[in-house]
């Protein structure tokens, strides 16, 4: 196996194969990157057994010439050195070379390294996806769908389940929803594929925050396919394969409440800068409670209190406000988080009462829907 490559493409495809690779990992191959060399382009893959990425790297693209003198072969090379040797390389190519006793030496420059390899037969074979069940996304589209919905999944291993995000086709709508039994975070788009017969799945939190970490911001395709307890997203250049979680994921439809008793509408900046500063000193069971009251004539007063440390007040005026008069009380951290995964410049909050979860979406009624449980501190 041989083969002359452009350092720099080398070193970003070793970058997105890292976020898979594991040095805990039950079977030690899986601590090593395999290097699958053919004549159309270069192969490299990481796994972890939860999560499975490969990215390719074209002999030829756009008529630059990426890989030359290529003789196919492969290899497993030991992902604690060589992405690092292959970084601090002086020259922009790197020649790799493996020899039949698996001894691989890497050349650029006057620097010469041999490393021992690891025989490519004994790396575990990725399922092969059949992807008749497939539909496409826009990559920007997919990150946006992950980034606002990916933080509300659970931490605790408690129910496993929760610690994924749903995703279910349904009727041409595409919807992503997490919870953590506290709060929730969904959001729906419409899909062109919609004859698709796309099984309701739920993909671990860690493996779409990792997805996210990798994928350009591009309008180019996803093809997001499921088979057996995998999921396959395959853009250009670039396969990344998760398990999937087992269970039933619960209904998160009935949380949602059907009317509202106070409804206001506000600048999100604005509200989000506000109980960011009340969060200061509300240290409150550590759960950073804050209390949010309103007074009428579109004002509403926040403030955080921690008997030891001392209180904050703030007041701000909204866009509008209708409905009851209100006290409720709830996790900073979690309105944060909500406010921030709202891309969008005002927001409409409506409560049912101070100790009913309450919904915070757009003000343009976009399908973007957070949901948060109060905290009783009365």
């Amino acid at each position: 196996m041989k083969f002359i490559i452009q350092r720099d493409q080398l070193i970003a495809s070793i970058q997105d194969v890292m976020k898979a690779i594991s040095s805990r990992t039950v079977v030690p191959i899986l601590t090593g990157m395999k290097i699958e060399v053919k004549q159309h382009g270069i192969t490299l893959t990481g796994s972890d057994s939860d999560i499975s990425i490969e990215s390719y790297i074209p002999a030829e693209e756009d008529g630059n010439v990426n890989v030359e003198q290529i003789e196919e072969g492969s290899i497993v090379l030991q992902a604690k050195y060589f992405p690092d040797i292959v970084r601090k390389l002086p020259e922009k190519t790197v020649e790799i070379e493996a020899d039949e006793n698996l001894k691989v030496t890497i050349r650029s420059g006057k620097a010469e390294f041999n490393l021992n390899g690891q025989d490519a037969e004994e790396y575990p074979q990725l399922p092969k996806l059949q992807t008749d069940d497939s539909f496409e996304l826009p990559t920007d589209l997919l990150k946006s769908l992950i980034k606002q919905t990916v933080f509300a999944v659970s931490t605790m291993e408690t129910r496993p389940i929760l610690t994924g995000v749903h995703i279910k086709l349904e009727e041409g709508n595409l919807t992503f929803t997490a919870t953590d039994s506290h709060r929730l975070a969904s959001r729906e788009v419409p899909v062109s594929d919609s004859n698709t017969a796309f099984p309701s799945v739920v993909v671990p939190g860690k493996s779409l925050n990792e997805l996210n970490k990798i994928l350009d911001d591009t309008e180019e395709p996803v093809e997001i396919s499921v088979t057996n307890n995998q999921i396959l997203f395959r853009a250009k250049n670039l396969n990344f394969l998760s398990r999937l979680l087992d269970g039933n994921y619960p209904e998160t439809s009935r949380l949602i409440p059907e009317q509202s008793k106070t409804v206001l509408y506000a600048k999100t900046k604005e509200l989000l800068n506000t109980i960011d500063r009340a969060s200061l000193l509300a240290k409150e069971e550590r759960n950073n409670v804050v209390r949010l009251n309103t007074q009428g004539d579109n004002v509403i007063n926040i403030t955080g209190n921690s008997p030891e440390v001392g209180t904050v007040s703030e007041e701000i005026v909204v866009q509008s406000m209708e409905g009851e008069e209100l006290k409720i009380s709830f996790s900073s951290k979690y309105m944060i988080d909500a406010l921030k995964a709202i891309e969008y410049e005002e927001v409409k909050v409506e409560f049912t009462g101070a100790m009913r979860p309450f919904i915070i979406r757009p003000a343009n009624e976009d399908p973007i829907l957070q949901l948060i449980l109060p905290v009783r501190t009365f």
